[in-house]
């Protein structure tokens, strides 16, 4: 589906309602929704940056991590060791939320993301989450951004029908901006300390 093209490393621009990815050398971890794309991809694709330069849904992790120059073969060995401990989880969508400028679908339950961030972001304290700009930042999967909330409110309605969506977390993605696209990286399996 839409990820597949990642593997290619054509993935372009991520926004949490901002412009990230505008930056070359930035980075990500994020877990992919597939199944949120077929439900809200439209209204991404017309209501959020990030969609028309590429990143599929998703679900944050860490953003911004740390910058691709400093990572190597030995940090990126230390990052899949990290999230191998973490077990594969379910996750659920069945309802919106909103920041001020920004329709989400909410990910329940929200702890095995939290878990991954806290994680991540303990072993790597210069990487704070989205530069330490909140104390605790909501996981969250971006529908649309800096609308009217008449058209939060019809997207709403829209897709009430075809939630709850689920979907399986097996594994989370790093990618890299060039300063216009988004390029994966790797991927790190989640639960695969004993397998690999």
């Amino acid at each position: 589906m839409a990820w597949a093209a990642e593997r290619e490393g054509t993935i372009r621009g991520m926004s949490d309602g901002e412009t990230p990815g505008r930056t070359a050398g930035e980075t990500a971890l994020i877990i992919t929704v597939p199944e949120a794309d077929e439900l809200v991809g439209g209204a991404r694709e017309k209501y959020d940056p990030a969609a028309g330069r590429g990143i599929p849904a998703h679900v944050t992790v860490l953003y911004p991590y740390l910058p691709a120059d400093r990572i190597d073969e030995a940090l990126l060995a230390e990052l899949r060791e990290l999230i191998a401990t973490h077990e594969p989880f379910e996750l659920g969508f069945a309802g919106f939320g909103r920041f001020p400028e920004l329709l989400w679908l909410a990910p329940e339950p929200d702890g095995p993301v939290r878990i991954l961030t806290a994680a991540v972001a303990a072993r790597w304290p210069e990487a704070p989450p989205y530069g330490g700009a909140f104390d605790d930042p909501v996981p969250h999967l971006t529908v649309a951004i800096k609308q009217p909330q008449e058209i939060f409110d019809a997207m709403e309605r829209e897709f009430a029908a075809g939630l709850p969506l689920r979907t399986r977390v097996a594994g989370v993605h790093l990618v890299v901006s060039d300063g216009t696209r988004w390029h994966h990286r790797e991927t790190f399996p989640l639960g695969g300390r004993s397998g690999n």
